[in-house]
């Protein structure tokens, strides 16, 4: 996998929903008693260095989760990046190195390598999407089938491997699918209410999946037409329709095998659920290169 692609702008993650998200992580491994196995085995003041390593190529992302769940346990952790979020490695590449309290290492390794496997994996699958549309207009953007509480690392994920955000939830763009124009009585209905309620900075999105509502949605004041499960050869006709009205999405039936066909119809956008729902993760491991735990314990 190559190391030369310029890595995106990737601003850090807010300290409070990082330390938050650790918190809860380590409260849900270390339960009422704590780590047994590490208490018993390694003396409290024992020392280690250890390193994170991919085990397999992909894309680096999360390195602020890791080092906060190191931190968590030992504020005096030494905690330094060799590779940075959004970097390519291949298999074998040291991506961190850690170092100080064994204890504090090796009981906030399972918390720290979840988090980074997750979005590793995410961050590489959508790397491989970018890659698939390289040299057309489409933009590769995710949706909101995000694991619940995770969303932001999620969709952070998905910057570092390239792509970009769809709207984070509810709050933030109106998405007029299917089952709102049914319900407000028809597609007209719904997207006047829509732009009768938006504020000035909202923008507004209408899900068509012919090209008869198409030509209706256009009639209207609307920033994005989502073409929902469109072939190639309607998705070209449908890019046609629009003229540059409004940033044409492409959504359905997208994989790794479709997604360049799909770009090359001329699309703006093309979201893909996949990309956060059903990335694998990525293997990663912690080995300690050196450790001082070897100290004999007195018996009592």
């Amino acid at each position: 996998m190559s190391t030369s692609r310029p890595q995106p702008f990737l601003p850090r993650l807010p300290r409070p929903l990082v330390t938050r998200a650790i918190a809860d992580a380590l409260a849900e491994d270390l339960g009422l008693a704590g780590d047994i196995t590490t208490d018993a085995t390694v003396p409290a003041d024992a020392t280690a260095v250890a390193v994170i390593a991919a085990r397999k190529p992909g894309v680096v992302s999360g390195l602020d989760l890791a080092h906060a769940a190191f931190s968590a346990l030992d504020a005096a952790i030494d905690f330094e990046r060799v590779q940075e979020d959004g970097a390519s490695v291949p298999a074998g590449a040291v991506i961190a190195r850690v170092s100080g309290n064994a204890r504090a290492i090796l009981t906030a390794e399972r918390v720290a390598l979840n988090f980074m496997g997750r979005m590793c994996g995410i961050a590489t699958l959508t790397r491989a999407f970018v890659d698939a549309v390289d040299g057309t207009k489409a933009t590769i953007v995710d949706t909101r089938k995000t694991t619940p509480g995770l969303r932001a690392f999620e969709k952070y994920a998905v910057r570092c491997g390239g792509g970009r955000n769809h709207r984070t939830g509810l709050f933030d763009a109106i998405l007029i699918k299917d089952n709102h124009i049914v319900a407000a009585g028809g597609l007209p209905n719904a997207i006047e209410a829509a732009r009768a309620h938006a504020g000035h900075t909202v923008k507004l999105e209408v899900e068509v999946d012919t090209l008869y509502q198409l030509r209706e949605a256009l009639r209207y004041d609307i920033d994005i037409v989502l073409l929902d499960n469109m072939p190639p050869s309607r998705l070209r006709e449908a890019v046609q329709l629009v003229a540059g009205k409004a940033l044409t999405e492409a959504s359905g039936g997208v994989d790794l095998k479709t997604v360049r066909a799909i770009a090359e119809s001329g699309v703006d956008l093309i979201s893909i659920g996949a990309l956060t729902h059903s990335a694998p993760v990525l293997d990663l491991g912690l080995d300690f290169q050196t450790a001082d735990a070897h100290k004999p314990r007195k018996s009592r």
